[in-house]
Order: structure tokens, then C-alpha cells, then sequence
């Protein structure tokens, strides 16, 4: 394990998000839509705390996937900034919690506060560990040409190349078989 449970559920929660994006996603159109594929998208990832289940909460968090991707676009000490102006905004007062299958890990929120700011929180949070750990290194964007989807490299040698999202290794292997074969014959 590269970084605490809770930091790599985090970061893969953010690269789901950001990956439900137009462009990023498998369809290449928006995937978060309506609120049912928001919850879907919660339950799955294991978030606990408040949800209002309204499209007030859903543009919020819509709105959050450009400012997560930031942290794929810049470099480490430009992240800093980024994490700290988050921090400051939610007015975070990290905290350990312990709940349903999770033990203790952090929390800088209150449960009952909105889910946006909890996602911002925490994401800010993970990549408090992607820096100083200094493994900033680790997150990338898919190296298909055709997808723009975003990755974190979790792997012990750092070698994974191709997002999850559009079965883009997969893709990419054939493609330079058929191109091998092609060259040969």
C-alpha cells in the first residue's frame, strides 16, 4: 500500500469523478447526469455522511470535477496552494473518525455539512499525503491518444499507463499488435 486506505479510496474516488466528465468518460459525453447516478457513484465508492439527493447537490458536485482535475495539471508545489485555498475555504479541523466497515481514518468536516465541501475536504486531505509523501509523480492521464481520462498509479514498479475507464490498454495492445502484424506481412 502506497498511502493509509483512506487516502487511496479518496484519490480513486477523485479520478471516478473526474473521469465522469465530457471528454473523459467512456461515452466521451457527461456521465454524472442525475442524482441516481450520483448516488450510484457514492454507494459505490462508500461515502458516508449528509446527502440532500437534490440537483442543487448534484451541480455542486459537478462543478467540483474541473477543480479536482487541477490537481493532474499542475505541479507539486502548485498543489500546495491548491489543498491549503481548500482547506482555508471549509474552514477544515482534521479529525479521526471510525464508521460502518472503516476504521479510524480522517474526517475534516462534519457529517452533517454538504456533501461538495466534505468531497473537497477530502480530496484536499488525500493529497496532503500525495505531497508530502512526494508521490506526485503517481498521478497521470491515460496514455491512449484518445482518451483524456486521468489515473492514479497505485502499482509498486509505477508502470500503469491506461485509465479504467475505457478499456484503453486493452485497446492500445491491439492496436500495436495489428500494427506489428501489419509491418511483418
Amino acid at each position: 500500500m502506497v498511502f493509509a486506505y483512506d487516502t487511496e479510496a479518496t484519490l480513486a474516488f477523485a479520478t471516478t469523478l473526474i473521469n465522469t466528465s465530457e471528454g473523459a468518460s467512456n461515452s466521451r459525453d457527461d456521465e454524472l447526469t442525475d442524482i441516481d447516478v450520483l448516488q450510484r457513484l457514492l454507494d459505490d465508492s462508500g461515502y458516508s455522511g449528509r446527502r440532500d439527493h437534490d440537483e442543487a447537490e448534484l451541480e455542486a458536485v459537478r462543478a467540483l470535477r474541473p477543480e479536482f482535475r487541477r490537481f493532474w495539471e499542475v505541479d507539486r508545489d502548485t498543489a500546495v496552494a491548491l489543498v491549503n485555498r481548500i482547506l482555508r475555504e471549509a474552514n477544515a479541523l482534521p479529525q479521526l473518525e471510525r464508521h460502518g466497515d472503516w476504521d479510524w481514518h480522517l474526517h475534516a468536516t462534519a457529517a452533517d455539512a454538504p456533501l461538495a465541501t466534505r468531497m473537497r475536504v477530502e480530496v484536499a486531505m488525500a493529497f496532503v499525503d500525495v505531497i508530502r509523501t512526494d508521490e506526485f509523480d503517481r498521478l497521470r492521464e491515460c496514455a491512449a491518444d484518445d482518451c483524456a481520462a486521468v489515473l492514479v498509479d497505485l502499482s509498486r514498479n509505477r508502470s500503469k499507463r491506461y485509465c479504467d475507464v475505457g478499456n484503453c490498454g486493452n485497446r492500445m495492445n491491439v492496436i500495436a499488435y495489428r500494427a506489428r502484424q501489419g509491418a511483418a506481412g
